[in-house]
């Protein structure tokens, strides 16, 4: 099937990208032969440009996608605006554009001014009803208009960490039952029980490398498929670093840096004045006090909230 146009046009800021940018670009590209999306932010939003670029990128990789800021001001009425604006659009394009497709109706002088055709879609956001404003006010009541990767950037996530034995598991699956949403669990567990060498072998740096890259990637995958936009961990990276000084007397500056950019909303440190109950995997009993105070102490250093939270008998 031929294209009707060769080069189309779609801008616009993606903050954030939401279902109706995604049905405007779809239609772009059934339209045309190629199509140029154009991602235009300021410096005092709160997402970043490269991540709303990266977002329409994983949705949309059949287009181009460029991305610049552009601090101009927004006057739609103003020829000298529109001059402004037209200069940045028009350095962003590698060769003329023959359509732009916008939903607005601001497209028609922005389609003129590049000798191009318009395509107006969805006016009045009939079809699809969102908007970025709606999305970043009230991400849930939104949730079904965002990409998996859309939702994991607004996603909260709380996480349940402690000693051995003081409930953490049982805290966190607890949690996801009353907010009715994911409970991501403790890779590390996972990981003792079919670690080379079994229990008894000494534990090494890179395990600890492994545990928290897993980490990351089973509680981002989370983020990307919960319900809402709300996700309780039992663990994350922040504890791999203290069960690696744990066993190993130290945390490598891999594992420290992992933790360093990944930030939840909140963590809830559990307290060992619980008996100690033995599952076949623990050995630390020993060091449960010592571990709860490191807790303590890598929290404190954090700029995240936490709470300590109430004692659990469990197997967590």
């Amino acid at each position: 099937m031929i294209a009707a146009f060769r080069h189309g046009l779609v801008l616009g800021k993606f903050y954030p990208l939401h279902a109706g940018h995604s049905a405007l670009i779809r239609r772009a590209t059934a339209d045309c032969e190629r199509v140029t999306v154009q991602v235009l932010g300021s410096l005092v939003e709160s997402i970043p440009l490269a991540v709303r670029a990266a977002w329409v990128r994983e949705e949309h990789p059949e287009v181009e996608v460029v991305a610049s800021y552009d601090e101009h001001p927004v006057d739609f009425d103003d020829p000298m605006v529109w001059d402004l604006q037209m200069e940045l659009i028009t350095s962003l394009l590698d060769r003329p554009v023959d359509v732009v497709f916008t939903s607005d109706e601001h497209g028609q002088e922005l389609a003129r001014r590049l000798g191009a055709a318009w395509v107006q879609v969805d006016s009045g956001r009939l079809a699809v009803p969102v908007s970025g404003r709606a999305v970043r006010t009230d991400p849930e009541a939104f949730w079904w208009a965002l990409a998996p990767c859309v939702r994991e950037w607004f996603c909260r996530r709380v996480v349940v960490l402690g000693a051995e034995s003081t409930g953490t598991t049982t805290l966190a699956k607890q949690l996801a039952e009353r907010f009715g949403t994911a409970w991501v669990p403790e890779y590390g567990r996972k990981w003792s029980e079919e670690r080379p060498g079994g229990l008894e072998a000494p534990w090494e740096s890179w395990e600890f490398d492994h545990i928290a890259r897993v980490q990351a990637e089973i509680e981002d995958a989370a983020a990307r498929a919960t319900r809402r936009p709300l996700i309780i961990c039992d663990t994350d990276v922040l504890a791999t670093t203290v069960w690696h000084e744990r066993y190993v007397g130290t945390a490598t500056p891999s594992v420290i840096a992992i933790a360093e950019l990944r930030r939840p909303d909140l963590y809830l440190l559990t307290s060992c004045d619980v008996p100690f109950v033995q599952d076949g995997l623990r050995d630390g009993e020993h060091v449960r006090e010592w571990m709860t105070a490191r807790f303590r102490e890598a929290l404190a250093g954090r700029p995240v909230p936490w709470w300590r939270s109430r004692a659990l008998r469990s197997s967590g």
